[in-house]
């Protein structure tokens, strides 16, 4: 068991700074784009505020396609397909149950669906900052026509 944990915990960092990096991205591509919430568009402000998400949401992708890599290497699923769909139950923390892993390795779901918590976490805060941001240049362009 202390392997598993130690090749999940080895997971999670892994996770830990593929979400960092597109936090980075998000960031930068809001902060060079936001002079555009200043058009007063509200237009402008949907899509900057959407291709933020996005990138944050093809980010929690990647992760739980990282997690799907990891389960299919371990031998826990023959075909990657499986794995993924098992990776993002595990990762959205839904718990269906309709697939489990091995005895041998099944301490790793737990661990996938702390790590979704905190990431989905992460992704959940950047958009906030963004939409609160976007949200009040927007009013105060609208006060300044």
């Amino acid at each position: 068991m202390f392997a598993n944990v130690m090749l999940g915990l080895g997971v999670m960092v892994v996770c830990l700074f593929v979400q960092a990096l597109l936090v980075a991205v998000a960031v930068v591509f809001y902060a060079r784009r936001r002079e555009s919430i200043d058009a007063q568009s509200f237009t402008s402000t949907v899509i900057l505020i959407g291709a933020v998400m996005l990138v944050l949401v093809l980010g929690n992708f990647l992760q739980v396609s990282i997690w799907g890599a990891v389960f299919v290497t371990l031998g826990e699923f023959e075909s990657y397909r499986t794995a993924a769909y098992h990776s993002a139950v595990n990762f959205a923390t839904l718990g269906y149950g309709d697939i489990v892993m091995s005895e041998e390795h099944r301490i790793l779901g737990p661990m996938q669906a702390i790590n979704g918590v905190l990431m989905i976490g992460v992704s959940t805060a950047v958009m906030m900052s963004a939409l609160q941001d976007a949200l009040s240049r927007t009013v105060e362009a609208r006060k300044q026509e």
